[in-house]
């Protein structure tokens, strides 16, 4: 019974093939040319050789669609109509045996270069390669063949002799109106076609279009027969039905006669060569756009794009080597097969089966097809293929490539598909510059001021760098950076350095982050090149951080000699916090530095300052921040003198002084009553009032403070951990990691001399949020509960006003 339920998908198919290889295998050879005008009937036979191999290559398990509709790419007739134009340039009509001969080999070559394309495709597994390939441009050239389909039903209907086919001058209008009986023979299929889209947009079934050209069909005999009393020599004669008399008892392998290497020109088929790679290029695109959507209609999630690749690659060039034309497989006609009941190894067979009866009964019964039925099929698959490009696109893409498809469609119309493939690619490159430049390369422009280093400095330092982290601007960079982005960044750094802008906002640092950045091409390496001299006469220091050694990026700059170990005013870093922190230490050196030269033979800054995070040591190289410059960009300089002289004197107003900062007498205040108690005034002097009860709230912590020195790289707590007790850096450095699971990210933070560590989950009684080891041999001072309960039986105001002014600047 399985023959007998795959009966109708047969039928259905077979009739499909049919209509097709009437409607495609007329227009195969332009026909307008006297030397092909016999030539259709041929073309219905190779349509029909094609469409039975490549159904058996994809049924025999070439495919994973078994029943999947093989046919001939409709697409290539436009280019077999360039070919001929091509080779009848070089030959000439006087010679149309080496004409039709070259004609047919390029034909056939046509077939197997697609082949081989698309066999090497699956092989390599290159397929997705064409994903690359921009959409609207394959859409325009879609409405290009459309817009050729109908000229070519004006043209198959109305019989027009030209070489060229419709043309769009005044002798074309007189072709088509020269009597009533030409305007009915376009006009009637083309109405024919309008409504059959109509009715098609509110009835879907997969029986529509059979019976539809059916009815068409036996009206038309009903009417011209019946009615009017005409006969076929009549018919023939005046162009309704088709006229292949001559070729009626032709056999269908008769196209295969007409090869003859003899008189092939091989330099005719030369010429051909730009045309053939149009045609192989423009035909690839169908199997990664058509396999995975009938993979989607029809249920099949199984698909291997390169398996298909590779059977489309044998079923062309087995056609090509028989001599016919490119096929692949044909999604319309599949999903209506299997909707139908087709899908199966049988079915396919049978299909196959059915379609060489037809070529085997010859053209003969394309004697007896009315001219207006194929006329009104080609008109059909015109509109339909005009309506995908230029109507379902509007609103749907963007103004440009809606442009973009316009113009390649008239640009096939006017010229030929060679050139409108070119301009279309030509203008997608220029409107993709045009549309990638109106994005910012500039992500985001911050001060250092909004943007800090997760380094926690004490009280004294993160207020000095409140007042002078503002000279740091960091760009945070993004996408590819070429010539038509890097305007906007260059544009930036040129108004920073403008001179009303400079004395509004001086800048020290400019820290370039090229974290998203994906390439620069040679004209950004240009600007940056620009943008670094225009800093160097600002005295600007250049930051680079986000790059990866061996990443592209960090290669560009390398090449361009930007980023060198003989490159002077520029630094590098991994990562924009690294950046940062280097920056921050740089302004904090030149704070000692600056309280040094007040104080003559003042020793170096103690821990406190951090300086052991610095990239550089401070005794061995010049401070990129100095403070001295009185004559060169005052503002700047200014600024940082007037900072570094407040954070002075607010140190200098405490009664327990930072130890290693000098006081207004150049000497530096050692005579703290114990270590701790001088820690003590340096993390929490800044958030009392110093009052004797102050006083007394640091003689009862010290008192309870257990001093530690804990070695390199120990682990100090754990995530999840019960906090037990805070911790006062008096010297080393604590580095704490923050993890977000959820995210799959961490963060570090540098826990410097002077700060407190550990106090917001003990004073909270949380589990620990991080996990910190010692990054150098660390001293530190150890609060616990049991001193805490001590310290607040003691004196529980001023412990609890303490905490309180703590927590609230800290968090």
């Amino acid at each position: 019974m399985e023959p007998v339920r795959t009966l109708p998908a047969v039928i259905l198919g077979l009739f499909l093939n049919i209509l097709d290889g009437v409607s495609y295998g007329m227009i195969t050879f332009p026909t307008s040319l006297p030397i092909f005008s016999t030539f259709g009937g041929d073309g219905v036979s190779m349509f029909f050789v094609t469409c039975v191999v490549s159904q058996l290559v994809y049924t025999l398990g070439g495919s994973i669609f078994k029943g999947g509709n093989g046919s001939m790419m409709i697409e290539v007739v436009p280019f077999y109509h360039l070919i001929v134009k091509d080779i009848l340039r070089v030959v000439g009509e006087d010679n149309p045996t080496s004409l039709i001969a070259t004609t047919m080999v390029a034909f056939a070559l046509s077939s197997v270069l697609t082949g081989l394309v698309f066999w090497l495709q699956g092989v390599f597994h290159l397929g997705v390669l064409i994903s690359y390939f921009p959409r609207h441009i394959l859409v325009g050239c879609i409405g290009g063949v459309g817009v050729f389909l109908v000229e070519t039903g004006i043209a198959v209907t109305v019989g027009l002799e030209s070489e060229s086919g419709v043309q769009y001058n005044w002798e074309t209008v007189l072709q088509l109106t020269s009597s009533t009986e030409t305007v009915f023979q376009w006009l009637l299929p083309l109405v024919q076609a309008v409504l059959l889209n109509v009715i098609s947009s509110r009835c879907h079934s997969p029986l529509l279009i059979p019976l539809y050209f059916l009815l068409v069909l036996v009206l038309f005999y009903v009417i011209s027969l019946g009615v009017l009393g005409l006969d076929m020599p009549t018919l023939w004669d005046r162009g309704w039905v088709f006229d292949v008399q001559e070729a009626a008892n032709a056999p269908f392998y008769r196209y295969l006669t007409y090869f003859d290497i003899t008189q092939t020109n091989w330099t005719a088929l030369w010429s051909t060569l730009q045309t053939q790679m149009a045609l192989v290029f423009f035909g690839i695109l169908h199997v990664p756009l058509n396999v995975p959507a009938l993979g989607v209609t029809i249920g099949e999630d199984n698909v291997d794009l390169d398996k298909e690749l590779r059977a489309h690659g044998v079923s062309n060039v087995a056609a090509g080597l028989l001599g016919t034309v490119p096929n692949y497989l044909c999604y319309v006609n599949s999903v209506m097969f299997y909707r139908v009941g087709g899908g199966s190894r049988l079915s396919g067979i049978m299909l196959a089966a059915g379609t060489t009866i037809v070529l085997l009964i010859g053209p003969s019964p394309i004697g007896y097809l009315p001219i207006m039925v194929v006329g009104a099929l080609i008109f059909v698959l015109g509109i339909d293929l005009v309506r995908e490009a230029l109507w379902d696109t509007w609103g749907r893409v963007n103004r440009l490539e809606y442009i973009t498809i316009l113009i390649i469609v008239v640009a096939m119309t006017l010229t030929d598909f060679v050139i409108g493939c070119l301009v279309g690619l030509a203008l997608a490159c220029i409107f993709f510059v045009m549309q990638t430049s109106r994005r910012n390369a500039v992500r985001s422009a911050l001060s250092g001021a909004a943007a800090r280093s997760t380094v926690r400095r004490h009280l004294a330092q993160r207020r000095f760098l409140d007042d002078v982290a503002k000279q740091t601007k960091i760009l945070k960079l993004q996408g590819s950076l070429f010539f038509g982005t890097i305007n906007s960044v260059e544009s930036l750094v040129r108004k920073m350095l403008e001179l009303h802008e400079w004395h509004k906002n001086p800048i020290s640092f400019l820290v370039m982050d090229f974290g998203l950045v994906q390439s620069l091409d040679f004209s950004a390496m240009e600007a940056m090149l620009r943008i670094r001299r225009m800093l160097r006469t600002r005295d600007v220091h250049l930051v680079f951080c986000g790059l990866s050694l061996n990443g592209d990026v960090a290669i560009s700059l390398q090449k361009a000699d930007l980023w060198t170990d003989e490159a002077n005013g520029l630094d590098v870093f991994a990562t924009l916090n690294e950046a940062l922190e280097w920056t921050e230490n740089e302004y904090i050196r030149g704070l000692y530095m600056f309280n040094l030269s007040k104080a003559a033979g003042a020793s170096r800054p103690s821990n406190i300052a951090g300086q052991s995070t610095f990239r550089f040591n401070y005794t061995k190289r010049k401070p990129t921040v100095t403070y001295d410059k009185v004559d060169e960009n005052p503002p700047r300089y200014e600024q940082l003198r007037e900072a570094a002289r407040r954070v002075t004197q607010n140190l200098q107003k405490d009664s327990d002084i930072m130890p290693g900062i000098p006081n207004e007498n150049g000497a530096s205040q050692q005579d703290t009553p114990a270590a701790s108690t001088s820690l003590l005034s340096i993390t929490l002097g800044p958030y009392m009032d110093h009052s004797q009860k102050s006083e007394h709230l640091f003689q009862l912590i010290s008192k309870e403070l257990k001093e530690m020195v804990i070695p390199k790289d120990t682990l100090l707590w754990d995530w999840n951990e019960q906090p037990d007790a805070l911790y006062f850096i008096e010297s080393g450095i604590l580095k704490a990691r923050y993890a977000f699971p959820q995210d799959d990210y961490e963060i570090s933070e540098a826990m410097l001399a002077g700060t407190i560590a550990g106090e917001l989950t003990f004073l909270a009684q949380q589990p620990r949020d991080t996990m910190v080891r010692t990054e150098v041999d660390t001293k530190v001072w150890r609060l616990d509960g049991e001193s805490v309960k001590n310290i607040v039986h003691q004196d529980t105001q001023a412990y609890t006003m303490l905490m309180n002014k703590t927590v609230s600047d800290l968090t």
